[in-house]
């Protein structure tokens, strides 16, 4: 079962939920912003159903209400913040605030952001950058309990470590990857999960190393106190990924790599490597935007394979999604919803008293 909530009632549900746990008016409603966009854009695993996750982290005492980011370094191409535990989606708005008008100014910026509590989806930030007319990189690693195993091996040994890429398009709707360098996000398992779905083969591997299609596996505990863990996309290359966002996100910034058994702890924490690359200042402006163009044409002018109605390019299927779920609503299965009202319940709040 499931029930379709409008974009708009649902932001103002969810940011009841976040003040009631702490956080001023501005903030609860920040955070509930950039979770329904995450839904609205298909990306229901960094979405809302993350909610119950915050609360806890917040009476946890891990996840700081009402913090900044706070630079350490700051030389104009160089910027170095601390996310000093705060809500990731103010800190990580914050750092790419303060990186974009660096790169502005200079052409270029290379920013770290350590001790953030979730980011979120990362391509909101890819996006800010792009509004700017800016080209970004994003490395980002994941400081919780870990859910991928390393190419040939048999348990969790690290987090989801997204990468994102953000390049602007003149007259055209821009480039934006966005992708976990598991084989898919932790958070898509929860909601199969939560849905009672099972999962294609190639996914998962239970706790005892051998693969599976129950995503419960990396959801709750297994019979034996232990959990089974997401493979990396493509093999050995996207576990070369993986590693390479927890050096450059994690050991880089300062944030920290994970080399520890797990716990139950239910805050989350990211490290970011971001560079901001103005196109202007480089001297290729009308060749960058003349050669991106005329590749991107060359590529939707190409046929649609089977299955498929067209090309596309990274960034079209969020807008899209975003196109019908603000006119159709945001689908969420009974588990979930049930869970945010009991997040809501934890900390004094009534989700319905909100609609």
């Amino acid at each position: 079962m499931s029930k379709t909530i409008s974009s708009e009632q649902l932001t103002a549900q969810v940011a009841h939920v976040i003040q009631a746990a702490g956080s001023s008016a501005a903030e609860a409603q920040k955070v509930a912003a950039n979770l329904v966009l995450a839904n609205l854009s298909g990306h229901d695993s960094h979405g809302v159903g993350m909610v119950p996750r915050y609360v806890d982290a917040v009476l946890e005492g891990g996840l700081q209400p009402n913090t900044s980011a706070k630079a350490t370094v700051d030389i104009g191409t160089l910027l170095a913040l601390d996310g000093q535990r705060g809500y990731g989606q103010v800190v990580g708005e914050q750092a790419m605030q303060m990186g974009i008008a660096r790169a502005r100014e200079h052409g270029s910026c290379i920013m770290t952001v350590g001790n953030s509590h979730h980011l979120g989806r990362i391509g909101h930030f890819a996006e800010m950058a792009i509004e700017a007319g800016l080209v970004s990189l994003h490395f980002v690693n994941v400081l919780s309990r870990p859910v991928v195993a390393p190419f040939g091996g048999g348990d969790g040994r690290f987090g989801t470590n997204p990468c994102c890429i953000g390049i602007p398009l003149q007259g055209q709707e821009p480039f934006v990857l966005d992708f976990a360098t598991s084989r898919v996000a932790q958070g898509k398992m929860r909601v199969a999960h939560n849905k009672g779905e099972r999962v294609p083969d190639g996914y998962l591997i239970d706790e005892q190393g051998a693969p599976t299609n129950d995503p419960g596996v990396v959801v709750v505990p297994q019979s034996n106190g232990l959990f089974g863990a997401l493979m990396t996309f493509g093999e050995h290359k996207g576990y070369g990924m993986a590693v390479a966002c927890e050096l450059l996100g994690g050991a880089l910034s300062g944030g920290g790599t994970w080399h520890r058994e797990a716990d139950q702890k239910r805050s989350v924490y990211n490290g970011m490597l971001t560079v901001l690359i103005d196109p202007a200042r480089l001297g290729t402006q009308a060749a960058f935007e003349a050669e991106a163009r005329a590749f991107v044409d060359w590529l939707h002018a190409g046929p649609p394979g089977e299955g498929h109605a067209r090309v596309q390019i990274a960034g079209e299927p969020e807008r899209a999604a975003r196109a019908v779920r603000a006119r159709e609503g945001i689908v969420l299965d009974d588990a979930t919803w049930a869970e945010i009202v009991a997040a809501g319940a934890k900390v004094g709040a009534s989700v319905e008293a909100a609609a």
